[in-house]
């Protein structure tokens, strides 16, 4: 009789394992249904959205987007009315290489101009040499332009032009090399240069 007992309370508990497998079957067709719905309905139209973005250019591991160039471009335009996209586009990347060599050596500044301004003070202004023959030849030069002042009353103004002058050649040489190492693709499409931002 034992033996029966025992038997028929392993077949119950049998039959229990199958109602639950059952139940946990009708669950999981359930929730797979309520997930195949949301996916179907939910995030279809995500699926046939327009692309309203596009890179216009990569900087190695860097994309420059047509929204970011749209912007800078606009930007630049209050300040500098006959650029171009194109020299808009090729100084946000020689501005992205600057800014990787400024964090390369480990410099921090609350803004990125702040962290380009401290680069090039560190990297390349140490470089500028004038020579006082320069900026007498260059007063003597240009003495009716300074209207009868003195060169020591205008000795900084010119060794200040002479300095700006060098800083940029040397800067866009150093740029220059940065580019040689660096992995720059633009696809800048000619309808995105001559289409008017928004």
């Amino acid at each position: 009789m034992l033996f029966k007992i025992s038997n028929f309370k392993f077949q119950i508990s049998k039959l229990n394992k199958q109602k639950i497998l059952s139940k946990s079957f009708l669950l999981i067709t359930h929730y797979s249904s309520l997930i195949t719905f949301l996916l179907l309905f939910v995030f279809c139209p995500l699926l046939s959205a327009e692309i309203k973005d596009r890179v216009v250019a990569f900087v190695d591991n860097t994309a420059i987007t047509l929204s970011e160039l749209e912007e800078a471009y606009t930007n630049s335009q209050k300040i500098t009315p006959g650029i171009t996209k194109e020299e808009v586009l090729n100084t946000m990347v020689n501005r992205i290489l600057l800014l990787r060599e400024a964090k390369k050596i480990r410099l921090e500044a609350p803004s990125e101009d702040e962290l380009l301004k401290e680069y090039i003070d560190l990297k390349i202004r140490p470089f500028i040499k004038i020579k006082e023959e320069e900026l007498v030849d260059f007063y003597q030069r240009h003495i009716g332009d300074f209207q009868g002042r003195e060169f020591e009353a205008v000795r900084e103004e010119i060794e200040n032009y002479f300095a700006e002058d060098e800083l940029n050649q040397l800067l866009k040489m150093h740029v220059n090399e940065l580019r040689k190492k660096a992995y720059i693709k633009i696809q800048l499409n000619p309808e995105d240069v001559f289409k008017k931002p928004k």
